[in-house]
């Protein structure tokens, strides 16, 4: 589609993929091109070309879903693969080799330079070493390395025998996925409830370095369902409510709307205490905190306003966006966040990770 400089991918599915032209690896352009263009893409302009002088229709291309499909917008893909591990994430077709910014120290980032320096990785392949990585042997960093080349080559030919459309690879399910991505050495104790998770959970345990084998896997057996034991269905019945309370008796109530997510925060019966100024300022930070879990829980992206109770004094005021500030860092959603305005809201931009999570549960009654 020349006007929007992008390409509708037949992926199987009713809907196509959205393919914008950044996201096309030039190894994908077709032999055929024009002299003019030709000589583009060897000085590396990419940005010069225009998709129609370099795609055509029908041609085949092996792609990643970066976003799944919501409402009536497709999934958005990109040629640009990246196949994550637990220490590592995996980067073909790319010859980039970058740090997690979380790892902080040169000299550790030296070393793990120094060690993936060391072993052989097949020209064009990139990657990434990911903050799980921090204490990580040289061995386990080897064995996340072999394994995801070994997938890589699996997928490689899969997409080569594979009639298109087809799915190539899926990842891995959800528990594997889990742990994967949200595991840290403070965990010290992890509780399943079926066989079959247990021995999931275990074969990750043995992976990890011998210093973190002292972490304890439970099979629960009672007769109460584990999340009815651990209060989760509680906490998960609540991401579908507008409101959350706050422990002091505020509140925050959250609107998601077409072009923004509107939060407001609720004094509740704190404003009744002596200290007016005070208790206003707690219910600000217990909000500051809590509307951080929120968007990570409800995974909202976009641009959220939030609407805090107006506070006189500037001490109170940088205070409240500080925890805000703090309170995102656990999100692995990139955000950025503004300042409190004069009107006492503060905007927060959100990458959306995937579709709401009310897309997967239910519709709104019209």
């Amino acid at each position: 589609e020349p006007s929007l400089q992008a390409a509708f991918v037949e992926i199987g599915t009713d809907r196509n993929g959205f393919l914008p032209f950044d996201e096309i690896h030039p190894e994908y352009y077709r032999e055929d091109v024009d002299e003019r263009c030709r000589q583009l893409i060897a000085d590396h302009q990419w940005r010069k070309l225009k998709i129609e002088q370099v795609m055509k229709k029908g041609q085949e291309v092996l792609v990643q879903v970066v976003k799944e499909a919501t409402g009536n917008k497709g999934a958005n893909m990109t040629t640009y693969l990246s196949i994550p591990g637990r220490y590592l994430v995996l980067m073909p077709g790319s010859d980039s080799a970058g740090i997690s910014k979380k790892i902080a120290g040169e000299e550790k980032r030296f070393e793990l330079r120094e060690l993936m320096n060391s072993f052989a990785i097949p020209e064009g392949i990139g990657y990434i070493i990911r903050t799980a990585s921090v204490e990580i042997t040289k061995t386990a960093l080897q064995k996340d390395l072999r394994y995801l080349l070994k997938l890589w080559e699996e997928i490689k030919k899969k997409g080569q025998e594979l009639e298109a459309p087809a799915l190539v690879y899926e990842d891995q399910d959800i528990v594997v996925r889990f742990l994967r991505d949200h595991f840290v050495p403070e965990i010290e104790e992890i509780l399943v409830d079926t066989e079959e998770s247990y021995e999931q959970v275990m074969q990750f345990v043995e992976l990890l370095p011998s210093r973190q084998h002292e972490i304890k896997v439970k099979l629960h057996k009672g007769p109460r369902p584990i999340f009815n034991l651990h209060n989760v269905e509680e906490q998960i019945e609540s991401i579908y409510k507008p409101q959350v309370q706050l422990p002091s008796g505020g509140s925050i109530v959250i609107s998601p709307t077409e072009a923004l997510v509107a939060i407001d925060v609720n004094s509740g019966r704190t404003s009744k205490d002596s200290n007016f100024e005070e208790s206003i300022f707690l219910a600000n930070m217990e909000a500051a905190a809590e509307l951080a879990r929120q968007l990570r829980l409800r995974d909202l992206g976009g641009l959220i306003v939030v609407d805090f109770i107006d506070m006189r004094s500037q001490k109170h005021i940088r205070e409240v966006e500080k925890q805000v500030k703090q309170s995102l860092k656990r999100d692995k959603a990139k955000t950025d966040t503004s300042t409190i305005s004069r009107f006492g809201l503060l905007q927060i931009s959100r990458q959306k990770m995937g579709a709401p999570i009310e897309k997967g549960s239910y519709r709104m009654c019209e």
